[in-house]
């Protein structure tokens, strides 16, 4: 590390507090589409994507004309005192591809633990009931109700005192972890028996993949029956799409693979290609229950980034990047089956939904070796996972296809560097 980096270092450790982890040790100095290079000039393949933010990649261009042409007529007005059109076109917009049965209203905030936070009070106002049930390993935000509702305490929730109440965790199915359907839902009915009555819940809540939980994918049949238990009991079902919307999974929403629908959706992340803007969709007669004054917030909307947010709809579909999902997704997975079958039992899982992928290695440390060596090397990647042993994969779907491989490339080697004697180079797949 050189002395500019290193300066910098020290004056964050005296600066900001040590609770804001960060990762990388030196310091951005620009970005574009799949590239980010530090204050010395060195380039670095971005497979973080600023935590699933820039699926349309750094400073798209489509999303930068569309902000510097709302930056010539006005920045600010809180949608709540002056409202503009374009945070009704963009309504508009979500709710015509949303996957929500009958009409469907939205409305926009700011981070994504707000999304989450309004789906709660709009489920709360709807049914008049206070119980939220989530699932274990789920990662919903950091504010408080978010905090709770998360299923993972280090480094969440742990010394933040007493969590908000009527927050209760299921188990999240994952058959190959030896959690079945059958298990999750009966985790769900024990809830029902032995910690709040079902006309005492007001919503069940389930990122479709799990984020920071290890990139779990939904079974089918789960949410088929969680459907049916929701309808039994009078309960809404919400999908927490914050980190799976927007073609990460091949799909606009996560939730369009699956023939169950969600009354209420949450989004922010990508939705803004690096600007920040939340919101929730769902049905129109649950998203009114709320009374005016309910729902908002300052810059709850901001007109800078609803421009933004209409120009990653218009680059996902114009550039069909749902499909270079697939196809990304595809080609790293072959690349991950490939070093599995040569690292013998390091790589004990492979999991994928478009181009939400992640392996799982035996141990965190093999997986933090991997990262680091990938980091010394020019590529970013992150971990995720109840025991921090899973590396997942955010690039951008813009990302040039031999700046992909050359970015698979690395990884390939980061593995080879783990047992140099066990596991051999590897050849490109066809």
């Amino acid at each position: 590390m050189n002395n500019q980096h290193s300066a910098l270092n020290a004056r964050k450790q005296q600066a900001t507090p040590r609770g804001v982890g960060v990762m990388c040790q030196w310091y951005a100095a620009k970005a574009e589409n799949a590239t980010i290079w530090d204050k010395d000039g060195n380039a670095f393949i971005d497979f973080a994507g600023g935590i699933a933010v820039l699926n349309t990649g750094h400073r798209h261009p489509k999303v930068m004309a569309a902000v510097t042409e709302q930056l010539t007529k006005f920045t600010h007005t809180a949608y709540q005192v002056t409202p503009y059109e374009s945070y009704v076109a963009l309504a508009e917009r979500i709710n015509e591809r949303a996957p929500i049965t009958g009409a469907a209203k939205s409305a926009f905030f700011t981070t994504g633990a707000e999304a989450v936070e309004n789906a709660v009070k709009i489920a709360r106002s709807y049914t008049g009931r206070h119980g939220i049930i989530t699932f274990g390993n789920g990662f919903h935000g950091r504010s408080f109700m978010t905090m709770a509702m998360t299923g993972k305490t280090a480094p969440y929730k742990r010394d933040f005192g007493v969590m908000p109440a009527g927050v209760f965790h299921a188990r999240y199915p994952v058959p190959a972890k030896g959690i079945s359907v059958d298990a999750a839902i009966a985790s769900v009915e024990d809830i029902f028996s032995e910690d709040i009555a079902p006309h005492d819940v007001a919503a069940i809540v389930l990122e479709p993949v799990q984020g920071e939980g290890g990139f779990n994918v939904v079974p089918a049949e789960f949410l088929k029956r969680l459907r049916a238990l929701c309808d039994k009991h009078g309960i809404l079902l919400v999908a927490d799409e914050v980190q799976t919307g927007f073609a990460r999974t091949g799909k606009l929403f996560a939730m369009n693979h699956y023939e169950t629908k969600a009354d209420l959706i949450t989004m922010a992340k990508s939705l803004g290609g690096g600007f920040p803007i939340s919101g929730v969709v769902g049905r129109a007669d649950v998203m009114d229950a709320p009374n005016p004054g309910g729902l908002g917030g300052t810059y709850a909307g901001n007109p800078i980034a609803v421009a933004a947010a209409h120009a990653v709809i218009d680059a996902i579909e114009q550039e069909k990047l749902c499909e270079r999902a697939n196809e990304l997704g595809a080609e790293l997975v072959a690349v991950l089956k490939q070093i599995q079958q040569a690292s013998g039992e390091v790589v004990t899982d492979i999991r994928a939904l478009g181009s939400m992928v992640a392996v799982e290695l035996e141990t965190a440390e093999q997986a933090k070796a991997v990262q680091n060596y990938a980091m010394e090397n020019g590529l970013l990647l992150l971990t995720c996972g109840k025991y921090g042993n899973v590396i997942r994969f955010l690039y951008p779907l813009t990302i040039p296809a031999a700046q992909f491989r050359q970015g698979l490339e690395i990884l390939k080697q980061g593995f080879v560097a783990l047992n140099p004697q066990r596991i051999t180079v590897m050849e490109q797949p066809a």
